[in-house]
């Protein structure tokens, strides 16, 4: 088959930073072509130049022999080519059939016509078999419905080549379900999608080519069924990666740090009672909707109407208040980083020190010189790749931008960590070097409870799992029960026995 897409000695530079240095591969028509590589590989980058959001500084992309070099999104669609991406970005507060027509709304007589607005929005959800009511507001819809939205968006306008990046990052495994389904069908439908990710399993799963960048490089274009999970990880990050048992498991425990007791908010949980100890990583499992970021946030002091009791190192806590968490000793990493975690326009010292800020002040004024002294012993121990400590946070990759969120909170010094959703859009080499950190915390005789969608993660990582459902605590697994069956039974309400 001959190339249908074609990347021709691509390069895009940004300040202090090569993206992409000299980037060859084809892409042939109607299959899934996987591009995956560690955080800051060049992933997002390439897809946003072939989408028209960048674009490039030199090199060609070619479409069916033709040299294209869309300036706009809207160049890109004029040509059969969209993105869903990472970040939806939609307008919350106006409908589903406005955010369809945004910048072409349907007018009859100088005023837009909520007729035609109707049909033309239920036509594109059509397209991909979407039952969704066009009058709904975007912000009320689920992440992956509203997903949908932005996947009818690009179909119904005509695209055949369809770029996303990072799908899957925020969806239940119902809804990434749903994903692959429809994913399939586009792909039958003789669609051509380029599929960003750092799933290995969804990668191997869904698409038909794998190719690989580092540090902004292609190292491989190769079809799925010649490569294997364990030889893509290589070309990755360019060594072999060693599996690493948590060293803090083989150490003895030290008393309680965070002791809960009856906790309960509204509809959110009920009757919460768990600890943990010094040198302890409890991991919190669940279905989405079975309240386990409620119960963090709740814990840091950022819901009002909790009650019960919490106490850190045998002090009880007052509930509601996130000034006296941090006095204790409580930090949150939270879910959303760029809208809980970071100030995205703030550069990556002011973020790093942003937690630890009334330690480095002095009459009011911020000790610059020790702020930064703090920012890089704490970006260079996670390993941040970022042109310099003063460029802006919302410039770094995902993964990277992650590291920053976590650095906030050892800048600060805590002995207790709640960490939601530790490794989110991180790529397989960085997730290893943030399991070696929290290891590593653990060490120090720092309690760590950890939330995460991802069973092998917490199995990795935790010697005890608890299990949320439904705002209750359905059971506690020790590390030598660990199993996915077993957690998921609990997670779903199934008896073992079925």
């Amino acid at each position: 088959m001959s190339a249908y897409l074609e990347f021709r000695h691509v390069t895009k530079r940004f300040p202090g930073v090569l993206a992409l240095d000299d980037v060859s591969f084809t892409v042939e028509r109607g299959t899934c072509h996987a591009l995956i590589g560690e955080n800051g590989a060049g992933k997002s980058t390439l897809g946003k130049i072939l989408a028209g959001v960048y674009t490039a500084d030199s090199g060609q992309v070619l479409l069916q022999g033709r040299a294209i070099a869309p300036t706009s999104p809207l160049a890109a669609r004029e040509l059969g080519i969209a993105m869903v991406h990472q970040e939806l970005a939609f307008c919350p507060n106006l409908s589903v059939a406005e955010n369809l027509s945004l910048g072409d709304l349907p007018r009859r007589a100088g005023f837009i016509d909520r007729s035609a607005l109707r049909s033309r929005a239920r036509a594109m959800l059509a397209t991909i078999g979407a039952d969704i009511n066009p009058d709904t507001i975007i912000g009320t819809l689920s992440t992956g419905r509203e997903q949908l939205v932005q996947i009818a968006a690009a179909v119904g306008t005509g695209a055949q080549i369809i770029v996303m990046d990072e799908p899957t990052s925020s969806l239940s495994a119902a809804e990434t379900a749903d994903l692959f389904r429809l994913i399939r069908t586009l792909k039958a439908r003789g669609l051509t999608l380029i599929y960003v990710s750092h799933r290995m399993e969804e990668l191997f799963a869904l698409c038909d080519h794998i190719t690989v960048l580092r540090d902004g490089r292609h190292i491989a274009t190769e079809p799925i069924p010649a490569t294997q999970p364990a030889r893509v990880v290589t070309q990755m990050i360019g060594r072999e990666l060693r599996a690493h048992t948590p060293t803090h498991l083989v150490r003895d425990l030290g008393p309680v740090r965070l002791d809960v007791k009856n906790l309960t908010s509204g509809e959110a949980f009920a009757n919460i009672s768990l600890s943990v100890r010094a040198g302890e990583i409890v991991g919190l499992a669940g279905i989405v909707g079975a309240g386990r970021s409620e119960l963090i946030q709740a814990i840091f002091g950022l819901d009002p109407e909790v009650s019960g009791q919490i106490s850190i190192d045998n002090q009880k806590l007052s509930l509601g208040s996130i000034e006296h968490a941090l006095a204790a000793g409580l930090g949150l990493v939270p879910e959303d980083r760029k809208r809980q975690g970071l100030i995205l326009g703030l550069n990556c010292r002011e973020n790093t020190a942003l937690a630890a800020l009334p330690l480095l002040t002095r009459l009011g004024f911020v000790r610059r010189n020790a702020e930064r002294v703090l920012a890089t012993t704490y970006t260079q121990r996670l390993r941040v790749k970022t042109p310099s400590l003063e460029s802006l946070v919302a410039g770094l990759s995902g993964g990277n931008q992650q590291k920053i969120a976590l650095a906030k909170w050892l800048a600060r010094d805590c002995d207790v960590l709640l960490i939601d959703e530790p490794t989110r859009g991180v790529d397989i080499g960085a997730k290893a070097e943030i399991y070696q950190l929290l290891d590593e915390l653990a060490c120090e005789g720092k309690a760590l409870l950890v939330v995460s969608s991802e069973l092998p993660e917490l199995i990795a990582l935790c010697r005890r799992i608890l299990v949320l459902r439904a705002g209750q605590i359905a059971g506690e697994v020790p590390r030598a029960s660990f199993s996915e069956a077993t957690l998921m039974q609990l997670m779903a309400g199934v008896p073992a026995a079925a």
